[in-house]
């Protein structure tokens, strides 16, 4: 099982490079079941998640709970990856000031 976290502060009206970018899991070893739980500093913060060259979630509002994701109460989306498949996550800041993204995605082996 792979677990990547992060907190990422999103610049006012613009949208993070890849959250996964550099982690140890961000590349899939085996077949697994992604499962992304996102939280926000504040209302206004979107996310997109790609698996390989899935779209799973598509600037979808993360909820403003200002704390770091309680699985399962702030999981947001599942998707499956094959060996090879790149996870990238991206949150965009729909609002004139700087949130924070609080991100977790577990990898579990199908």
């Amino acid at each position: 099982m792979g677990l990547m976290t992060a907190l990422t502060v999103v610049v006012a009206n613009t949208t993070s490079l890849n959250v996964c970018a550099g982690q140890k899991d961000e590349f899939i070893k085996e077949p697994s079941i992604v499962t992304l739980s996102a939280t926000g500093s504040a209302a206004g913060l979107l996310a997109t998640l790609i698996i390989g060259e899935e779209v799973v979630l598509d600037d979808q509002v993360i909820p403003p709970t200002n704390r770091f994701p309680i699985v399962p109460d702030d999981t947001m989306n599942q998707g499956g990856a094959f060996e090879g498949d790149r996870i990238v996550l991206r949150l965009r800041n729909s609002t004139g000031g700087n949130l924070n993204g609080y991100t977790r995605v577990d990898i579990e082996p199908a």
